[in-house]
């Protein structure tokens, strides 16, 4: 079994990795990392859960110097959300070796970026478009930036930011080195890897090891016209916590959310043409509980994290097979198990076909309190662990007041590491984090509340005491 110590890497970054107790690489990151630390461009088409983020930010982190205030790496996201996990996880690697990890992206006043950039920030995580704007400002500059990393490409392809992704490649040295990583490639991002990356190595990770093996997997053989019938039936019959019902385009989203709305079912819906305020309002009352079936686009869906939802539906069948095991790793998170059902039409027999012989199994007929045993996968291998108390997704929550706001400079990854870092929670116990102007708000399990309290009491967010107390009622 391949270590972190056997890929060369320095003390400073191995102590940090220990911090949050990784153990030993996972195959994208045992294959990457050594290839970026002598330089190498490279492909990485990988899914969410596979460990790209250390995979290029571990090796970033290696070569960056802390003592120069210049922009020495670009991280390039198609989603604030994904931008702020990045962040969180890169701030992680560096954070013994003292790099500064400045996060910028839409929805968030500018101004407080610009001041982020002027005072440091020699790795920046970045939204296609704020970083764009921030270069017109003059606010960021990227003379002297030597690595450039495109996350989840094949979004930014979906999400139409390709053409501004080129712009700012052709205001990089020519002598950087780049890193490209998409969960699919389809012909345009290949077309730009090869534009812009140079002789870049292949690493691909088998998406069927990213199965997640307690999901429940069922098909339903339905005609078009009797989808949204269908689908009534379904949610009736199975009565999930929360469910996520993926549509292939933003206008079917819209149309099945008003035809679920007007049947009387609680029910949004989520999709790229969205504004981002809305987005936020959405995802903060389906987090929170409050909105039990989320109508989704895949490019929305990216990225999203959340232990409670119980079944996916896939309303249309998705493009291709690694977006299939993408949508169904929504559900059976935690320990918990999860079902998946899929709605076939006739002309899609063959579409099913092929996710089948993807996941190595087959998909079960569906009929009112079917259940079958999970997918017999391949053996997953053996990933990097965090320390994490094990604990129900139904446990009651309280909500925290935290001493520290905007005014400090914090944002969300700030703090949920904190938090974390203090107390041994994982991140998916610390929810529903706002950041205020000078105080935030979060929520933790309620049975652990004294504990954290106690644990968090003093910390340093940075350079702010962090003091959490309840909210009062």
């Amino acid at each position: 079994m391949t270590s972190f110590a056997d890929l060369g890497l320095s003390e400073s970054t191995l102590t940090a990795l220990q911090d949050v107790g990784y153990e030993s690489p996972s195959p994208i990151q045992e294959q990457s990392i050594p290839l970026m630390l002598e330089g190498r461009d490279m492909i990485g088409q990988a899914q969410t859960g596979s460990g790209k983020t250390a995979a290029f930010g571990i090796p970033i982190i290696e070569y960056v110097d802390p003592e120069l205030n210049e922009v020495q790496a670009l991280i390039l996201t198609p989603t604030r959300e994904l931008c702020i996990q990045v962040t969180q996880a890169i701030r992680t690697y560096g954070a013994r070796k003292g790099v500064d990890v400045v996060a910028v992206f839409g929805g968030a006043p500018i101004r407080t970026q610009q001041a982020q950039l002027r005072s440091g920030g020699q790795v920046v995580v970045g939204t296609v478009g704020r970083v764009k704007d921030l270069i017109s400002r003059n606010s960021l500059v990227l003379h002297d930036c030597r690595f450039v990393v495109l996350d989840e490409a094949d979004e930014m392809l979906d999400l139409g930011f390709l053409e501004d992704v080129e712009k700012i490649l052709s205001l990089t040295p020519n002598s950087r080195q780049t890193a490209l990583f998409s969960a699919t490639m389809p012909p345009p991002i290949r077309a730009l890897a090869d534009r812009y990356l140079y002789d870049p190595e292949i690493v691909k990770v088998k998406a069927a090891t990213l199965t997640v093996e307690s999901v429940e997997q069922f098909q339903v053989d339905v005609k078009m016209a009797d989808k949204p019938e269908m689908l009534l039936k379904v949610l009736q019959a199975e009565k999930p916590d929360q469910a996520i019902v993926f549509v292939r385009t933003k206008i079917r989203c819209d149309q099945l959310n008003r035809k679920l709305r007007d049947g009387g079912l609680n029910v949004k819906a989520l999709h790229g043409d969205m504004s981002q305020g809305s987005r936020d309002g959405v995802m903060l009352g389906f987090k929170g509980g409050r909105v039990p079936i989320l109508v989704a686009t895949d490019v929305a869906a990216r990225g999203l994290d959340i232990s409670t939802v119980t079944h996916v539906i896939n309303y249309d069948v998705p493009n291709s097979p690694d977006t299939y095991v993408h949508r169904i790793g929504r559900t059976g998170r935690v320990g918990r198990s999860g079902r998946a059902i899929t709605f076939v039409e006739p002309k899609q027999a063959g579409d099913l076909t092929a996710i089948e012989a993807h996941i190595n199994s087959k998909i079960a007929p569906w009929e009112p309190g079917a259940h079958t045993k999970p997918a017999k996968l391949e053996e997953k291998p053996k990933r990097h662990t965090k320390p994490q108390i094990s604990r129900s997704a139904d446990e009651p929550l309280q909500t925290l007041v935290a001493s520290v706001g905007s005014k400090d400079g914090v944002e969300v990854p700030d703090l949920v590491a904190a938090v974390t870092k203090a107390t041994g929670l994982n991140g998916e116990a610390v929810r529903d984090v706002r950041v205020l102007s000078r105080f935030s708000f979060l929520q933790v399990p309620a049975v652990d509340v004294d504990r954290v309290i106690s644990d968090v009491a003093g910390t340093k967010v940075n350079g702010a005491t962090l003091t959490l107390e309840p909210l009062p009622s």
